[in-house]
């Protein structure tokens, strides 16, 4: 039973590798333009959908860090643009420049102000 486990997780791992891949593609792109993007609009240009509260996304994000530190994975944000407030993904927001402020009604979150000027959508997915 552990045996049929193990080859689970490493077929997971494997898929959310090669998921990464197209992940990375599109965060390079962020970072070139200087933009963000949110959940849902990086998991359809790396040709999936994000999961349930963008779960497989953040899976891939993780995937991203581990493999690819030089790229920018905080580009990438919550579809509501909520993150929490003393989270890394809020450090590297603040560094970057994007203005948080807390969000209304949830005391640990903050949210990303001026996403009018900072979100970016792809017309097309760059499917694998």
């Amino acid at each position: 039973m552990t045996q049929r486990l193990d080859s689970k997780e490493n077929e997971e791992k494997i898929v959310a590798s090669v998921r990464a891949e197209g992940v990375a593609e599109a965060l390079f792109e962020l970072k070139r333009l200087n933009k963000l993007a949110t959940f849902t609009e990086v998991a359809t240009r790396a040709g999936f959908k994000p999961g349930a509260g963008g779960r497989t996304l953040m899976t891939c994000l993780a995937a991203v860090q581990r493999d690819w530190p030089h790229l920018h994975w905080w580009r990438a944000i919550p579809d509501d643009a909520m993150v929490a407030k003393e989270s890394d993904h809020a450090k590297e927001l603040s560094s970057g420049g994007y203005e948080m402020t807390p969000a209304e009604g949830k005391k640990d979150m903050v949210k990303v102000v001026t996403l009018d000027e900072t979100l970016f959508k792809w017309e097309t997915p760059i499917v694998a």
